[in-house]
């Protein structure tokens, strides 16, 4: 366990190393606290309101596996599915994607990107780039595979409980 931090000599100074407490080994916490950072980042970088949080995710996800349904979408991104119908409106809006009948079943839609959402999709890739810069930095190559093999686990384990 990291040491307790000093209190500060000034009641209105804010603690630089703060005390975890009861959140030290909760997992979902400390991915939440970088997630949180990462995401406004990236949203001050873009600078755009019509785009949502999760758009880029989606996007990426959508150009990565054309044809890819709302329900898996809407698994692989984390968001219900509420949420994902209204991340994939603003992106029809903006002309980024498009939602098609699925021809194996006529219920289901298809997702696809389109030629500008290609480009846009590469310019988020920029700034995604760009806002986890420092971290890339921090991290030696191999550290940066460990870490996305760990998150991988981890997401994997997600699923891996059916009674939850």
């Amino acid at each position: 366990m990291p040491p307790r931090p000093a209190p500060a000599t000034n009641p209105d100074e804010d603690i630089v190393d703060v005390d975890l407490g009861v959140l030290n080994d909760v997992i979902g916490f400390r991915l939440r606290r970088i997630q949180n950072h990462l995401s406004r980042g990236f949203s001050d970088r873009i600078a755009r309101k019509e785009i949502k949080p999760g758009s880029f995710s989606a996007l990426a996800l959508i150009a990565a596996n054309p044809g890819l349904s709302q329900t898996t979408l809407s698994r692989e991104i984390g968001f219900d599915k509420a949420t994902v119908v209204a991340i994939l409106d603003a992106l029809e809006d903006l002309g980024w994607a498009e939602r098609k009948r699925s021809i194996a079943d006529r219920r289901r839609h298809a997702l696809y990107v389109t030629r500008s959402g290609e480009k846009a999709l590469q310019k988020m890739l920029d700034e995604a780039h760009a806002n986890e810069k420092a971290i890339h930095a921090a991290l030696s190559p191999d550290e940066q595979q460990q870490l996305f093999a760990l998150l991988d686990k981890i997401y994997g384990a997600c699923f891996s409980d059916i009674t939850r």
